[in-house]
């Protein structure tokens, strides 16, 4: 794909998007949100004020995502799932649960109960979104291939039957066929097969104004699969240069660049580079965005 869409993360305030629309004068064509306020087993008995205040951040999200559907907006979900059975603080972090992915994707387990129910409780909650026929690049299990969420914390086979786990229910039972399923891993043991995937992704964190068409990242991604896939960047600080991306034939589709302090100052992009950025010809904006449903 020669063209390139931008994507900032969505927390409460949506200060990214209005950012970006007073600098630019344009709205990104996609736009990340965050599901962890929705995970049903948060512990508020036993948490911090961060992890509060970051649960605070993000309620409403499916309204705010449903708003922007309605603008004819694109939509990508990530869920930092709190864990479906104990933990406290910030869950979905290994170290504050005991939960074990190895054991949950064991039928009859009561680790797989609750997850299972949680599973079921969030399509219920993607429902409508399917019932309207609107598009989701839905990214679970992020960042599995490593060990500091507990969906990741057991290694490679538990984390691809959670993956296949997933997907089974959400497209035969549930028959969510709006969700356009984003693998997130340059990891090749981790992958669950490209008969489950539709777009991989790898998330990267590059030095403060580094912008390069992170080629060599690309190319190591690509080899995971045998079919042919599109490919995205989920997650990035410092933005990759749009026109490096397209003459070196890095065949990113889309970035999402994280929320805070990676979009709202410019520690790690400065106002000119995301100027430039949304204003390139190889760039992709709301209001160039072809309407899709």
């Amino acid at each position: 794909m020669s063209d390139k869409i931008f994507v900032p993360v969505n927390p409460k305030a949506q200060e990214e998007l209005h950012h970006i629309q007073q600098l630019t004068g344009k709205q990104p064509a996609l736009l990340g949100f965050e599901l962890l306020a929705y995970s049903p087993n948060i512990n508020y008995f036993d948490t911090d004020e961060e992890c509060m205040q970051e649960i605070s951040e993000n309620y409403g999200t499916l309204k705010r995502a449903w708003e922007w559907a309605e603008k004819k907006g694109l939509i990508t979900f990530t869920w930092h799932w709190f864990s479906p059975l104990f933990g406290r603080s910030k869950a979905f972090y290994a170290e504050n649960t005991k939960f074990d992915a190895s054991r949950a994707v064991i039928d009859g387990t009561p680790e797989n109960k609750a997850l299972i129910s949680d599973m079921d409780v969030m399509a219920g909650l993607l429902r409508p979104f399917c019932d309207r026929q609107i598009p989701i690049l839905w990214r679970p299990f992020h960042e599995g291939d490593g060990d500091w969420f507990w969906w990741g914390a057991k290694g490679a086979e538990p984390l691809k039957a959670l993956w296949r786990l997933m997907y089974d229910r959400y497209t035969n039972v549930h028959q969510l066929n709006n969700l356009i399923w984003v693998w997130n891993s340059p990891v090749p043991e981790c992958y669950p097969g490209d008969d489950v995937v539709d777009i991989i992704s790898r998330d990267m964190y590059p030095p403060a104004h580094t912008h390069t068409s992170q080629l060599e990242a690309y190319e190591e991604l690509i080899r995971i699969t045998k079919q042919p896939k599109i490919v995205l960047i989920g997650e990035t600080g410092t933005l990759p240069l749009a026109k490096d991306v397209v003459e070196q034939k890095a065949g990113w589709a889309s970035y999402m660049t994280w929320s805070h302090g990676f979009c709202l100052c410019e520690e790690f992009n400065t106002n000119e580079s995301l100027r430039e950025m949304y204003n390139s010809p190889y760039a992709v904006t709301k209001d160039t965005l072809p309407i899709l449903y």
